[in-house]
């Protein structure tokens, strides 16, 4: 079973951040940073099953130079090789075009399975796993919680709301994004790190996969979220302000 993880660097969770100076991004010449949690679970969840199953794992990144960090810690954690997108400028990509990067690199490895993460710890959209799946042409499931491999295909169990899920089979190849903490994710060992620096890493651009960098979508403006408080009194006696209350709670405050 031949498996693609896709993988991103985000930025360490812990991080000070500072809006840069054309207010659509944030500063990151100081920032440290490291793989994206959620891609870690998906990654931790191709580890185990070419462990059980046999075949390989390709670990696929999009970003810059800098991202090669990320991809020697998904090769030392066990990945057989990985792929690198290498685009300087990857906030001028839109999911679309971001999805459309990492399916063009996937699609040439005619992978059984597609792993990513549910979503990202930077921009969070949880759709790009989604939109590869489409552009593939590849079923897809998402908040995936256990993937068993089957005679004809997967069975994956799905989290749904109020402590529901629902079990799903599916035919391969196909698309998984992997809910967090479905597993435990294991550290990469000093005999994986050494490894990690003999593994094929394939670079590709942009220009190689002939996906332009024109946004149907643009981020307008980065902000941080101002700090204010407001008090409010509600007047009348205590059954029309009570009836006050809970319309304010359930319309602008959006709690109930």
């Amino acid at each position: 079973m031949k498996i693609i993880v896709s993988i991103k660097q985000v930025p360490v969770r812990d991080s000070q951040l500072r809006i840069d100076v054309n207010g659509r991004w944030i500063q990151e010449n100081d920032l440290s940073f490291e793989i994206n949690e959620p891609d870690a679970y998906a990654l931790e969840e191709a580890l185990q099953l070419k462990e059980k199953h046999g075949g390989e794992v390709v670990a696929l990144c999009a970003g810059s130079a800098r991202a090669s960090q990320t991809i020697r810690e998904a090769l030392a954690k066990g990945a057989d090789r990985a792929i690198h997108i290498e685009e300087e400028n990857l906030t001028s990509f839109d999911t679309l075009g971001v999805a459309k990067l990492l399916a063009k690199a996937a699609e040439s490895e005619k992978p059984d399975l597609v792993l990513t993460g549910l979503q990202s710890d930077d921009l969070g959209y949880g759709q790009t796993g989604v939109v590869m799946a489409e552009i593939m042409g590849l079923p897809h499931g998402t908040i995936i919680m256990a993937v068993e491999k089957t005679d004809s295909g997967i069975r994956v169990k799905r989290e749904l709301e109020d402590g529901w899920f629902q079990n799903v089979e599916m035919p391969l190849p196909a698309v998984l994004t992997i809910q967090s903490g479905i597993n435990k994710l294991r550290y990469a060992t000093l005999m994986g790190i050494k490894k990690a620096k003999t593994k094929e890493v394939k670079k590709l651009t942009a220009t190689d996969l002939a996906v332009a960098s024109t946004p149907t979508a643009v981020i307008g403006k980065v902000y941080l979220p101002q700090r204010t408080k407001q008090t409010q009194m509600l007047e009348g006696n205590a059954r029309e302000a009570a009836a006050k209350l809970v319309e304010k709670l359930r319309f602008e405050v959006r709690v109930i």
